[in-house]
């Protein structure tokens, strides 16, 4: 009898402990609506010319493919010449030349010196010029340091004057033809990926008990005859919406065969391997529970 109480008592908290870790059970559907997990409306950082848009609404994109470029042929020959000024060496050369001549004017200096032919205030001021030969040749050297510098940051500005993907993905919207002018910032081109589909779902936070990253969720797509789709839990969010007492719940879900964004869809959140643990050790009290009954 002791035996069966002490069965029961455990039973009693196992399906309490299930309870706590279930979250929302078979038929605690949430409705909610898809979404593309990546949707970048990109921009120039600058006002320009739109010289070429390069696709067309509904092309799919790859990850550094060049969409959209300004006119950029002032830029370029600005460019040119940076590249020959960071290129050039001549004025080190020629520092370099002259830091060797007054080098060898210090030495001529300094011998006659040492033969009573010239005076200390004559080898003083073949050393001044020495020093300043070498000045000059290191700031030569900085200058030159300085145009690969102004070089680099022009390469990088002419760049930018090309819209890049960041991702592969379908050409949402294009908002610009060529010939028009674009202020800095504007809206030009937008690109989606749709595969996998994010879900942001809105659980009311007495069912987000037990809810982990990574644990499946059913997805059913509202008005499709076909089999509900697997998903996962990919993020949980750390502060709760008071207003309506839920906590986003992100899922993620793969859609090889590209079904639209914006689609209404029931979610539901599928035990996770330590309830369904749990679960089963119930199952098995119960199940002793009987047989010491049974027994009596």
């Amino acid at each position: 009898m002791i035996v069966t109480r002490i069965i029961l008592i455990s039973c009693a908290i196992c399906t309490a402990m299930v309870a706590a870790l279930a979250g929302p059970g078979p038929s605690d559907s949430i409705e909610a609506i898809t979404r593309p997990s990546k949707d970048p409306t990109l921009s120039f950082v600058r006002a320009g010319l739109i010289a070429e848009v390069l696709v067309k609404k509904g092309d799919l994109a790859q990850a550094g493919q060049v969409l959209v470029r300004q006119d950029d042929a002032a830029e370029q020959v600005q460019l040119e010449q940076l590249k020959a000024q960071a290129e050039d060496s001549t004025r080190i050369k020629a520092a370099q030349a002259d830091l060797d001549e007054k080098n060898l004017d210090l030495e001529k200096m300094q011998d006659l010196l040492n033969r009573k032919a010239a005076t200390e205030w004559e080898v003083r001021e073949a050393k001044l010029k020495a020093t300043i030969s070498e000045l000059s040749l290191k700031l030569a050297e900085f200058q030159h340091e300085q145009d690969k510098r102004e070089y680099e940051k022009t390469r990088i500005q002419v760049e930018r004057m090309k819209l890049i993907s960041p991702i592969a993905g379908k050409i949402e919207q294009i908002l610009v033809q060529p010939g028009e002018s674009v202020d800095g910032l504007k809206e030009v081109v937008q690109v989606v990926t749709i595969d996998p589909l994010w879900i942001d779902v809105a659980v009311p936070l007495v069912k987000t008990k037990g809810l982990k990253i990574g644990q499946s969720a059913e997805v059913e797509f509202i008005g499709s005859t076909g089999p509900a789709a697997e998903g996962k839990i990919i993020h949980i969010a750390a502060v709760a919406d008071a207003a309506s007492d839920t906590l986003t719940v992100r899922v993620e879900v793969a859609n090889p065969s590209s079904r639209p964004a914006g689609e209404h869809v029931n979610v539901r959140f599928l035990a996770s391997v330590e309830t369904a643990s749990l679960q089963k050790d119930n199952h098995k009290l119960s199940d002793l529970s009987q047989d010491n009954k049974n027994k009596e």
